[in-house]
C-alpha cells in the first residue's frame, strides 16, 4: 500500500514518515520532490515556478509510485504536500486506475502553529539566501494548505498533528493499514 502523508509545510510529514519507516523496516520511501528536482534540470519550468504545476510531474509521480509498488510489493511511504485538489485527484486517480492501494493521511495543524514551526526550521544551513527563499515559499502557502482540509476526500485519514506525538500519529496510521 502507498501511505501518502499530506499536509502543509511544517505539519510533520517527514517526521511521521521516519517513524513509519522505523516501524515498517521493509517499507520503501518515495519523495516526489525528487521528480520535481529532476524536471527542474530536464524540462522547461512551470510559469509559476512550482513543479507541481507541470503535468509531467503529476504523471511521473504516479508512474514512479506504481512502478515501485509493482516491482517490490512493499509499503511505500510518501511524504508530500499535495493540496491542490485537481492535482491530488489526478495523481490519486492514476494510482487507483493501476489498482494500487492508497492510504491518504492528512496532517492537520493550525496556521499559527505552522508559521511558528516554519520560522524555527533551518531549510538550507549552507545558503542563507536559499533558506530565506524556501521559508518565504512555505510561509506563503500556509493558508492555502490549511484551507485544503475542507476539500479532502471522505476517505482521507485526518490526524491532528499538533496534538499527538509522531509515535501516536504512527500508531493511528498503522491501525488503518
Amino acid at each position: 500500500m502507498i501511505v501518502w502523508i499530506n499536509g502543509a509545510f511544517g505539519a510533520g510529514k517527514t517526521t511521521l514518515a521516519e517513524e513509519l519507516r522505523r516501524r515498517l523496516p521493509d517499507a520503501l520511501s518515495f519523495d516526489p520532490e525528487h521528480i520535481g528536482f529532476l524536471l527542474r534540470v530536464s524540462a522547461p519550468p512551470a510559469e509559476t515556478g512550482d513543479f507541481q504545476d507541470l503535468p509531467a510531474w503529476r504523471k511521473l509521480t504516479a508512474e514512479f509510485a506504481i512502478t515501485l509498488h509493482r516491482e517490490y510489493g512493499r509499503h511505500l511511504i510518501t511524504p508530500m504536500t499535495l493540496v491542490e485538489p485537481t492535482y491530488r485527484e489526478e495523481v490519486f486517480k492514476l494510482l487507483a486506475a493501476a489498482d494500487v492501494p492508497l492510504r491518504h493521511v492528512f496532517l492537520d495543524v493550525p496556521a499559527d502553529e505552522l508559521r511558528r514551526r516554519i520560522e524555527a526550521q533551518v531549510m538550507d544551513p549552507y545558503n542563507e539566501e536559499a533558506d530565506a527563499r524556501i521559508r518565504e515559499f512555505r510561509l506563503g502557502n500556509v493558508d492555502r494548505c490549511v484551507a485544503a482540509r475542507a476539500a479532502l476526500p471522505a476517505d482521507a485519514l485526518v490526524l491532528q498533528a499538533d496534538r499527538h506525538t509522531p509515535e501516536e500519529l504512527a500508531d493511528q496510521v498503522l491501525a488503518t493499514l
